[in-house]
């Protein structure tokens, strides 16, 4: 498990399993999520404060794309068993990767999360570019968000992911194809995918792949080491393991997931994290209220427990 920065508080954590088990779950229910009633939109003095700082930049030309998240905190009377929050992820969201993990250096996190950073089996490997979300509505929730309409920004904001993770795979092998991109649905939102397939000459190399590839500009920006600069010395609450990656890292597999749609627990309090990529032509309030909508997946696992 990874932070997006990693520190001496919160450092890369490799958790050697002194057990592996299988199981089946139970059938799940559908991922149709139902609307919660809207909050008034308050964009919070601290968001506005980091969106203006944020957005000054790309009117200037330092990025062509940042992402700025930011965190809530939902507050319960009583605390409640991650455990019985992680079945609960794992029954609304079947298809999404949900992991509990919980550490004495890390804290308690629960994520859901849509996006692959690296798969492999073998020699053959697997990575998306995932980005621009849409959130489904009405009968759009009884589908798969093939009747979306995509904006030129999210378009856009995709093709910057894709291009830049094309780029990386160019260092490592010259055996990849692209594939999409496609939408997607994850929970009550839907992604536009690029699937990218490949080898590697050797796995020796899939520490240096890792290095290129995290963070993708899908959860930081463009150009990615100045992204990644302002993001951690601007962003007024530090995102810790969200926006990180997490999964199994294996002699046969990997499997390695960007730690999004992400809850910190601690006691009866449950910190929400969530981010989105602005543009030039961003608005602050579309901006809030996808990240309401990303918080949305978790806030659901709250409900009713």
């Amino acid at each position: 498990m990874a932070p997006f920065e990693i520190t001496d508080s919160h450092p890369l954590l490799l958790i050697r399993p002194d057990k592996v088990e299988r199981v089946e779950l139970r059938k799940s229910r559908s991922e149709e999520c139902g609307v919660r009633n809207e909050e008034c939109l308050r964009a919070g003095n601290d968001y506005t404060i980091d969106f203006a700082n944020f957005h000054s930049q790309l009117e200037l030309g330092t990025f062509r794309k940042i992402v700025l998240a930011r965190c809530a905190k939902e507050e319960l009377s009583h605390s409640i068993p991650p455990m019985e929050l992680f079945y609960k992820a794992c029954d609304l969201y079947p298809r999404m990767m949900i992991s509990l993990v919980c550490t004495e250096k890390g804290g308690c996190w629960l994520t859901a999360t849509p996006e692959i950073l690296l798969e492999g089996l073998g020699n053959d490997w697997r990575t998306i570019a995932l980005a621009g979300t849409v959130r489904l509505v009405g009968d759009q929730l009884s589908g798969e968000g093939e009747t979306v309409n995509w904006s030129t920004k999210n378009i856009q904001e995709q093709r910057y992911v894709a291009t830049y993770i094309a780029e990386c795979l160019e260092q490592f092998t010259s055996d990849f194809s692209e594939e999409g991109p496609s939408s997607v649905r994850a929970a009550n939102l839907v992604h536009l995918r690029s699937d990218f397939t490949f080898t590697l000459p050797s796995k020796d190399c899939v520490g240096d792949l890792l290095q290129a590839l995290h963070p993708t500009p899908a959860v930081c920006g463009l150009p990615k080491r100045e992204a990644f600069h302002f993001i951690t010395h601007n962003e007024h609450t530090p995102r810790l393991y969200y926006s990180g990656f997490q999964g199994w890292l294996g002699e046969e597999e990997t499997h390695l997931y960007v730690s999004l749609r992400c809850m910190r627990i601690e006691g009866n309090s449950y910190y929400l994290y969530a981010g989105g990529g602005l543009l030039k032509d961003s608005l602050e309030e579309q901006e809030w209220a996808e990240t309401e909508a990303k918080m949305e997946t978790m806030r659901r696992v709250l409900e009713n427990v």
